[in-house]
């Protein structure tokens, strides 16, 4: 089976997701989904992003872009990436 994938760069505009020592997770997310993007393109891999700037997207909206790059079938894969902030484990 051939697949298609689907990358969701997590948060964006309003909702920064994590942020920590200078590190803003929505930007983060955009960076390595771009890069998954165009790899995946160089590739040859059927390839859609959600979003490719800085832009906020309702719950809603996510989904039906998600729903309209390929549809909704058992060949399309969705990568929604995201990096959370961890806690300190002190022994």
């Amino acid at each position: 089976m051939d697949y298609k994938i689907v990358i969701d760069a997590g948060h964006g505009g309003d909702d920064p997701g994590a942020s920590g020592n200078g590190i803003i997770e929505k930007d983060l997310n955009l960076k390595i989904s771009n890069y998954m993007y165009d790899r995946f393109r160089e590739l040859g891999i059927p390839v859609k992003i959600i979003r490719s700037t800085d832009e906020t997207i309702s719950p809603t909206e996510r989904v039906d872009r998600v729903l309209d790059a390929f549809g909704n079938s058992d060949d399309v894969v969705v990568v929604s990436n995201h990096i959370n902030a961890g806690g300190v484990n002190t022994y």
